[in-house]
């Protein structure tokens, strides 16, 4: 997984259950952040210096930008998460091996929506729009 990041570096997600914060100048790691238990499958910035990843773990991480720290896991999939993107309102959604599509609340991190009807894995979603 990798994401570009406000400030032009860059994050990258791996199995090895880590998330590397890279400077796109000198090619150094600036930051490695752990708190997954299992491989990042996705990122997506989220806003506010904050951005989202998955995890086979199930979960999802809402991480400070600037500090490297976890602020927010949301848990509700079953299966590995695949994918994660940001709504207009700041709300993220993540698609899941579950068959669901879930819409988190990143101020509470409840779930404030599952969406059901596919017969497969959610490999991808993304925000459409006018």
């Amino acid at each position: 997984a990798l994401c570009v990041l406000g400030d032009g570096r860059v994050a990258s997600g791996s199995g090895d259950e880590t998330i590397k914060i890279w400077n796109t100048e000198t090619g150094q790691c600036d930051l490695t952040l752990t708190g997954h238990s299992k491989g990042v499958t996705a990122l997506f910035a989220v806003g506010d210096g904050r951005w989202a990843s998955g995890s086979y773990d199930f979960s999802i991480k809402i991480w400070n930008i600037w500090t490297g720290r976890c602020d927010l896991t949301l848990s509700g999939h079953n299966r590995n998460v695949n994918t994660v993107c940001v709504l207009w309102d700041g709300r993220v959604a993540s698609g899941s091996f579950d068959q669901t599509i879930k819409i988190w609340n990143t101020k509470t991190g409840q779930c404030d929506l599952t969406l059901t009807g596919h017969s497969g894995w959610v490999s991808a979603v993304c925000v459409l729009g006018d």
